[in-house]
């Protein structure tokens, strides 16, 4: 092999290594790409939106581990987070945080109660006129340490804490940070809502 061609190819090779480091760290400890494939955030997060996930937000872990090396933040009330789903830890979930730890969490005919205060909730939507045990009516209920209490914007078609419980600390990946591309099939591309961010 030509010795020019040669150091050429190791540089290439050098530089594409280098890329896939880069790539696997920023997606383990930064951000991770995530596509909403469900209506269950409607209509604050349509199906067919692409989101960019901050990881580094509620902290750096160790891959694998679960151990925090570092913490940043905690999650809040209105935080959208991207979880492992309680019932399939291969499957990720997107949700709205209601209840944090030590919260009293009560719904009565729709209306969500926290600590006993009913909550303003502009974001939400409702399609079922019925009123329906579980779903409707829930509560009370006071959520334990290192868990959250988790709800879909759409209501009446979202599976949530309501049905399979909390969400464990260690199993949130990151929240909801900015949606980079969205479309409901080719060529219906939603340019309005590239570059949005998620709240």
């Amino acid at each position: 092999m030509n010795p020019r061609w040669h150091k050429t190819l190791l540089e290439y090779i050098e530089a594409l290594a280098v890329a896939l480091i880069l790539a696997l760290i920023i997606r383990t400890f930064v951000v991770q790409a995530f596509k909403i494939p469900s209506g269950s955030m409607l209509d604050t997060l349509q199906i067919g939106d692409h989101l960019l996930v901050n990881k580094f937000l509620y902290g750096v872990r160790i891959p694998f581990t679960g151990t925090t090396l570092i913490n940043v933040d905690e999650p809040k009330h209105g935080d959208i987070i991207v979880f492992e789903f309680p019932e399939d830890t291969d499957k990720d979930f997107i949700k709205r945080i209601i209840g944090l730890p030590g919260d009293v969490i009560e719904i009565k005919d729709k209306e969500v109660y926290r600590n006993g205060e009913k909550l303003v909730e502009p974001y939400i939507r409702h399609t079922d006129p019925r009123i329906t045990p579980r779903r409707d009516n829930f509560g009370p209920l006071t959520v334990p340490d290192n868990k959250y209490f988790c709800m879909g914007d759409n209501r009446d078609e979202s599976y949530d804490s309501r049905f399979w419980g909390f969400v464990e600390r260690d199993k949130i990946k990151g929240k909801a940070w900015i949606i980079y591309w969205s479309w409901d099939g080719f060529p219906n591309v939603r340019f309005d809502r590239i570059g949005m961010l998620v709240k």
